[in-house]
């Protein structure tokens, strides 16, 4: 276990921390990102003054880059939830203009993570005549949940459309770029994942045939936005429910995965994980994160568990988490083996998170405690 006060961290946060990162045509001014964490304090899928306050009040205390909580793109199918902020809808959207300008005079950058759930989705919520689409109409556990179907055709043509409206819609109220939702189980992920993508036509089959939708998203994306406008995709190995999946075993798997998303417009990849600090294949001590910006040339954002000994999965348990120090992370950072770093729990823990760290007050860090994650401050 690392300490949370060493002096090498104490000397060395600032000043590795605090150098401004290029992501396409945006800079970044410093290598702290917030997670995205799913909240539901948006009721109608309107994100309110509240929700201004929270993410502004994060950027002013020194996080670079701010990822909102996912949000529904504009498809019945998306999602399922009424507080969950959507990001389709006048009403809906204007609200998201006034939490970029929060978060713009906080002296931060913010890109909103577009997201549909899948066959995640539950039947009889927010639009109950929807059917719940994925690729093969099935969840992780290989069930077919009420409604579940595949995916046709023009299912996939009004999917793919209306990421592509959502990132519109960002680059036109004023966000700083996109993140696409390919992580955690949700319906990209269905399409990388062999156990619930069991298609056989050109969307199934090997690693690069079941990216085929993704890589749609994000050309689409691409094409629907400015050039210099940055398109992150976030993806995960492991998913909620099935903590131990893979989609890739071996680094070739990985790049295999990789290039086709890369090649279509991906500007940087935000590489989801438990825990950081671990090594993602054997042989080499470089985290997925690592092992991606090494694959595919493109900026890496890394994630799981920073400033916290217990994972995310302890946390949705109701379990609270000890401080953990930085000095590893920071090594990684000064090597280059990856460009970000996205902070959740202690960010939801301490909104001055960032300015501690950046200032060196690592004796002021506090436990993560559950309670947390059902607060909006």
């Amino acid at each position: 276990m690392t300490t949370a006060s060493t002096a090498s961290a104490t000397s060395r946060a600032a000043e590795i921390l605090s150098r401004p990162v290029s992501i396409n045509g945006l800079t970044v001014p410093n290598r702290i990102a917030m997670a995205p964490m799913t909240r539901a304090f948006s009721p109608g899928g309107v994100p309110g003054a509240d929700v201004a306050s929270y993410y502004g009040r994060r950027a002013a205390a020194g996080v670079g880059l701010i990822v909102t909580e996912g949000t529904y793109v504009g498809h019945e199918t998306a999602g399922d939830h009424e507080s969950v902020p959507r990001f389709h809808g006048e009403e809906q959207l204007a609200g998201w203009a006034k939490v970029v300008e929060a978060v713009h005079a906080g002296g931060g950058t913010i890109v909103p993570q577009l997201w549909h759930i899948g066959t995640e989705r539950s039947q009889g919520k927010l639009f109950p005549e929807a059917p719940v689409l994925g690729p093969s109409g099935l969840r992780g556990d290989g069930s077919t949940p009420e409604g579940g179907r595949a995916m046709t055709s023009a299912d996939l043509d009004e999917v793919v459309a209306a990421f592509a409206r959502a990132a519109a819609d960002a680059e036109r109220i004023g966000m700083d770029g996109v993140e696409l939702h390919g992580a955690h189980g949700y319906l990209i992920d269905q399409f990388l994942w062999a156990r619930t993508n069991r298609r056989t036509d050109a969307y199934g089959g090997d690693l690069a045939s079941r990216a085929k939708f993704a890589a749609e998203v994000v050309a689409a994306v691409r094409a629907a936005v400015s050039a210099s406008f940055p398109v992150i995709f976030r993806f995960s190995q492991w998913k909620l429910g099935a903590y131990d999946a893979r989609l890739a075993d071996t680094p070739e798997e990985l790049e295999a995965l990789l290039t086709p998303l890369a090649a279509a417009g991906v500007d940087a990849f935000h590489a989801s994980t438990r825990r950081y600090w671990e090594p993602e294949f054997d042989g080499s001590d470089l985290n997925l994160a690592g092992w991606t910006k090494k694959l595919t040339g493109r900026p890496t954002i890394t994630v799981g568990s920073v400033g916290l000994e217990g994972d995310v999965t302890g946390a949705y348990q109701g379990q609270g988490s000890e401080v953990r120090g930085i000095d590893d992370l920071l090594d990684s950072l000064e090597a280059e083996r990856f460009d970000l770093v996205a902070v959740g729990r202690a960010l939801l823990q301490d909104p001055e998170w960032a300015a501690k760290v950046l200032d060196g007050r690592f004796g002021e860090l506090t436990a993560f405690e559950a309670a947390a994650m059902g607060s909006l401050s």
